[in-house]
């Protein structure tokens, strides 16, 4: 009985929380069909009065928002997938791999997560602009190809591949390549789908690095074309919301689709942690 009431009380609270969550979000999507006079309005309701896709329809006039999801969505596809694959191999090198100096090599990954990344932002700017690279998408990606965090993640994981299994694949002529992309790979799967969450994540809602290094307009990403509701005296709430809900379509998109093995995966490195 008093397990049965402590469960009700968790589930309870846990559905008080995801209420608070989400409530902001779909206040967001309504508001996104609301005409601007009932956003602005002092008697506010959840649902709309009048729907209308107005809103939906302005926003291709303040920015070429096709172009510039797309260039969300390409360069958050190509960094996550670099950074999980040099993760994985990190690592894979790290976690199955006996040298000298691997300990103090590994701890020096895991100390420059614990640099804030705002004291690296003027020497990397300096950096990659005295390259040529500024204007560039090199500029966005090479910076994100390497994680230490996805390293520590993937380093991690390395405890579910079993020794035996690798050893047993050497002596029957398997090379490392293939050992690593046909063995170690697929059991790591939990942990690629949760820091392929992680990273993606990241990418999409990066602002401050592509404002600083992208000055074309077309080449701009999704974060930084928001900006452009906001004027100095006003700011278009019904356009902002609308593409704001669409910028957060894949966000959902990917989170559904790994969130099983992204759990899976966030847990078993937590535990080795």
């Amino acid at each position: 009985m008093r397990r049965r009431i402590a469960s009700i009380c968790l589930n309870t609270g846990l559905l008080a929380v995801s209420a608070v969550t989400i409530f902001p979000f779909v206040w967001m999507l309504m508001s996104s069909f609301k005409n601007a006079d009932e956003i602005a309005s002092v008697d506010q309701h959840l649902l709309p009065r009048v729907w209308t896709l107005a809103n939906y329809r302005s926003i291709q006039e303040h920015f070429d928002v096709v172009r510039l999801f797309g260039n969300s969505l390409l360069l958050s596809v190509a960094i996550t997938g670099i950074a999980v694959y040099t993760s994985l191999l990190g690592g894979y090198v790290f976690g199955k791999y006996r040298f000298r100096g691997r300990g103090p090599l590994f701890a020096l990954v895991l100390a420059t997560m614990m640099i804030p990344w705002a004291v690296v932002l003027i020497p990397r700017y300096t950096m990659f602009t005295g390259a040529g690279l500024q204007d560039s998408y090199a500029s966005i990606i090479i910076p994100a190809a390497i994680s230490s965090f996805g390293i520590f993640l993937m380093r991690q994981s390395m405890d579910n591949v079993p020794d035996e299994v690798l050893e047993a694949a050497r002596i029957d002529g398997a090379s490392e390549l293939y050992i690593f992309h046909r063995i170690v790979a697929p059991l790591s799967v939990n942990a690629i789908s949760a820091l392929a969450i992680f990273q993606f994540l990241w990418v999409w809602e990066d602002y401050l690095w592509p404002y600083l290094m992208l000055t074309t307009p077309s080449k701009q990403v999704l974060a930084v074309g928001l900006t452009t509701f906001s004027g100095q005296y006003s700011t278009d709430y019904g356009g902002l919301f609308a593409a704001t809900t669409v910028s957060i379509i894949p966000v959902v998109i990917v989170y559904v689709i790994f969130q099983k093995r992204f759990v899976a995966g966030a847990a078993s490195a937590a535990v080795k942690g």
